[in-house]
């Protein structure tokens, strides 16, 4: 390792030979093992065999995501009159956190036996200017494996500064197992009546549009080749879904999502207490070599990352992504594995 780092794998079990992989470099999920509906078992996750391939290569698979997650327009937002400049890593946009977002860091990672099952958790103090946000920003994330086969990830942060905070995972699934093939003969059910549009830029509009008579629309289960190559605008801009569904309160926990993969039988379904999550098709996958020398093209694996909205510091009518000192950022992610 060039920077003298030491990584570490943590493995997750539970008592039904469930696993969840992960590391010490940005908090990433480096796998997650669970059966199908023969007991047959199967990692799920896409990622990668080497510490230099994720360095190298990886877009996201598995990581921790912050300081803010998704978008900021030009990146720029002002808050209290200050303007803060951040990195224009997309495009011209600001994406994940900038060039050495949450995903890149190391994390200072403490295994420990909770109630409910085998955990870890992670820490990471992100210095004031760090990618050029204020603050001082303290961030703990739980990883839990329980033996009801829920994964939980629960993520909090404290500021000594009034700064922006929009913390996620973003582990891309395959729920064939092994990634054998493209994700687009999975079921997807979003439990959501709007979704956020967005503009050439994949910043949001501002406006949130009805799902109703449109491909975003997933209140009943919905193949995922069913309307990616749709002539919507919406769709054509994100070269497929790239776009975040509107799930109800803040801090409110519910059922968010549903995916199902017919073949194996598996089915994962996410709950969550934020707003908003992106379902992301894989659409920009390029054909990397992951584990087992499975090679991943594109959508051949989806995202479900419950986050706040893209832009919402600019975005005066969006849920407030705002951390004042004395608060505490709290959100919690369930993803529950089963089959049928």
């Amino acid at each position: 390792m060039s920077d003298g780092r030491e990584v570490f794998q943590y493995t997750l079990s539970n008592k039904n030979n469930i696993s969840v992989g992960v590391i010490n470099y940005g908090g990433i999920i480096t796998s997650i093992v669970v059966p199908d509906r023969n007991g047959k078992f199967e990692d799920i996750a896409l990622g990668f065999d080497t510490l230099e391939d994720y360095k190298a290569y990886s877009p996201y698979f598995g990581a921790i995501i912050g300081r803010y997650g998704n978008r900021i327009g030009n990146g720029r937002f002002t808050i209290d009159g200050t303007e803060y400049h951040v990195a224009q890593n997309n495009n011209g946009q600001h994406l994940h956190g900038g060039l050495k977002g949450f995903d890149k860091v190391y994390w200072t990672i403490e295994p420990f036996d909770s109630d409910e099952g085998a955990a870890l958790k992670l820490t990471y103090l992100s210095p004031d200017g760090e990618e050029g946000y204020p603050g001082n920003l303290s961030v703990e994330v739980i990883y839990l494996l329980t033996d009801g086969n829920e994964f939980k990830i629960l993520i909090s942060a404290t500021t000594d500064k009034k700064t922006i905070v929009n913390l996620t995972t973003h582990s891309y699934f395959n729920l064939l197992g092994n990634a054998k093939r493209d994700i687009l003969d999975h079921q997807i059910q979003l439990f959501a009546d709007q979704f956020v549009p967005v503009s050439s830029t994949l910043i949001p509009t501002g406006k949130l549009e009805s799902v109703g008579n449109t491909p975003f629309d997933f209140r009943t289960p919905h193949t995922i080749g069913e309307g990616i190559d749709s002539t919507h605008e919406q769709v054509q801009l994100g070269l497929g879904y790239d776009h975040t569904w509107v799930t109800g309160d803040v801090g409110v926990k519910k059922k968010i999502a549903v995916a199902y993969e017919p073949t194996t039988g598996r089915e994962l379904t996410v709950y969550s207490t934020e707003p908003g999550v992106q379902f992301y098709t894989g659409n920009f996958l390029n054909g990397a070599k992951g584990k087992n020398g499975v090679v991943y093209p594109k959508r051949y694996g989806f995202c479900l990352e419950p986050q706040h909205f893209p832009d919402s510091p600019n975005k005066a009518d969006f849920p407030t992504v705002i951390l004042k000192p004395g608060e505490r950022f709290h959100t919690e992610t369930v993803y529950k594995f089963s089959t049928r």
